[in-house]
C-alpha cells in the first residue's frame, strides 16, 4: 500500500499496485466504491497482466482518509488522484474508471494533461441533474446531516449487498458530499470536457442501461462508444471478458 498526502493536512489518498510495464493503468472506482474490489479481477487477467497497475481510493473511500472539513468536489478529488499519481512518478497514464471515477478521470485528464495518456470510461457521469435512478439520487434525497444522522444505514439496506458491501466502508458525510457535486458536475462540464479532449478516449455503455444520451456527438469529437452486451452498469463484473479485451485495446 502506498499514499500521499492530498489536502495540505496530512490527509492521505491510498493505493496498492503491482509492478509492470510502463505506461501504467490506473484503476478508478466509482460512488461509494472501491477500485480492487471492481478491477483486481480483470487487471489480473492474462490479457492486461504484465502492466503497472494502480487501484486508488478516492478520498472518503475504501484505505483512503476522509477528512470530515473536504470539500470532495470532483475538482478536489481530480486534484487528489492528481497528487498520488505524482507521487508514483507517472505521466501518461491509462486511466480505467467507473461512474464517479470516470467523471474524475475526464477532470483530472483536463487539468493535469501530462498524467493521461487514455480513458477508458465505463458509464462515467457526463452531465448534471442525472435522471431520478442514478445511484446518487438514492444519498442526495436526504441533507447531509440528515445522511450522516441515521439515513445512511436506510441507503444501505435499499441499495442491495453488492454495493452496500463497498459503501459501508465508505465515510457517510464524503458520501454526501460527493454525491452531492456529481449531480453539480464540473466546470466545464464533464461532457464538455471529454469532447474537447485529443486523447484515446473509450466509453462502454451497458445494454441493460439503455442508449447513452449524446452518443452521436461524442461519436463525432471522437470517443469510441461501445455498447456491451448482456451488461448494466457494473460491466466489469456483468461481462468480463468484453471488458478486458477493450481494456487491452482488443474490443
Amino acid at each position: 500500500m502506498r499514499q500521499a498526502e492530498f489536502d495540505g493536512k496530512g490527509s492521505c489518498i491510498r493505493w496498492t499496485q503491482t509492478p509492470g510495464e510502463e505506461p501504467a493503468r490506473v484503476y478508478v472506482h466509482g460512488l461509494g466504491s472501491m477500485s480492487s474490489v471492481y478491477h483486481a479481477h480483470v487487471a489480473a487477467r492474462p490479457e492486461l497482466a504484465g502492466r503497472r497497475s494502480l487501484f486508488v481510493d478516492l478520498p472518503g473511500h475504501g484505505i483512503s482518509d476522509r477528512p470530515e472539513n473536504f470539500g470532495y468536489r470532483l475538482e478536489e478529488h481530480a486534484d487528489a488522484l492528481a497528487a498520488a499519481l505524482d507521487a508514483a512518478q507517472l505521466s501518461g497514464a491509462e486511466l480505467v474508471a467507473h461512474s464517479m471515477g470516470g467523471s474524475v478521470a475526464i477532470v483530472l485528464a483536463h487539468r493535469r494533461p501530462d498524467l493521461v495518456s487514455r480513458l477508458v470510461l465505463t458509464e462515467a457521469n457526463l452531465d448534471a441533474s442525472p435522471p431520478p435512478g442514478a445511484g446518487s439520487a438514492w444519498i442526495t434525497a436526504y441533507e447531509e446531516e440528515e445522511f450522516v444522522g441515521g439515513a445512511h444505514a436506510r441507503v444501505l439496506e435499499a441499495v442491495g449487498p453488492l454495493w452496500a458491501a463497498t459503501m459501508r466502508l465508505a465515510d457517510p458525510r464524503a458520501l454526501h458530499r460527493s454525491a452531492t457535486w456529481l449531480r453539480r458536475g464540473s466546470e466545464p462540464i464533464m461532457r464538455e470536457i471529454l469532447e474537447e479532449l485529443s486523447i484515446d478516449r473509450v466509453y462502454l455503455q451497458g445494454e441493460l442501461s439503455g442508449e447513452l444520451p449524446g452518443r452521436e456527438t461524442l461519436e463525432a469529437a471522437g470517443v469510441r462508444v461501445m455498447t456491451v452486451p448482456g451488461a448494466g452498469h457494473n460491466i466489469m463484473f456483468d461481462n468480463p471478458d468484453a471488458f478486458v479485451a477493450v481494456v487491452a485495446g482488443r474490443g
